[in-house]
């Protein structure tokens, strides 16, 4: 079905399809429907910074609260992520990957080196730069404006 007249070429619309694209064939690359490139940033993040607390994790990964806390209860009900209450602090809790979480993640990490070579393929290697840097500028662009 064509886009809304009007739709097709605003930005926010494309990007959002452009996502929805690339999440779609990350999770039919990997296998794993509900793990998309979300999920694995997060498993990404939390092996990189063992201990790492929800709110810092958020920062990092640029999701509010509402977001993260059911991707964290996904993750650990899927047995790949631990949360253990930091002591003396019992709203807070420390993030750390379990055995199968650091094995997933290795996998995953092979998917996402294929995938994004795709999407280099997509974008092209003369455009590449320029379109990163777009992409950096969206996302760190907003700054106070919302």
């Amino acid at each position: 079905m064509p886009a809304p007249e009007g739709l097709e070429g605003q930005i926010g619309f494309l990007l959002r399809l452009a996502q929805e694209a690339s999440f779609t064939a990350f999770a039919r690359r990997t296998g794993e429907a509900a793990l998309r490139p979300g999920r694995y940033a997060i498993l990404s993040l939390v092996a990189a910074h063992p201990g790492i607390s929800q709110t810092a994790l958020g920062q990092a990964a640029g999701r509010d609260k509402s977001t993260l806390t059911p991707a964290l209860a996904d993750l650990e009900r899927r047995g790949l992520l631990r949360r253990d209450r930091v002591a003396g602090d019992r709203r807070s809790y420390a993030l750390s990957l379990t055995l199968e979480g650091h094995a997933m993640l290795d996998r995953l990490a092979a998917h996402a080196a294929a995938h994004d070579r795709e999407l280099d393929a997509l974008v092209g290697a003369e455009a590449r730069d320029a379109f990163v840097a777009t992409l950096r500028r969206i996302a760190g662009g907003w700054g106070d404006r919302t």
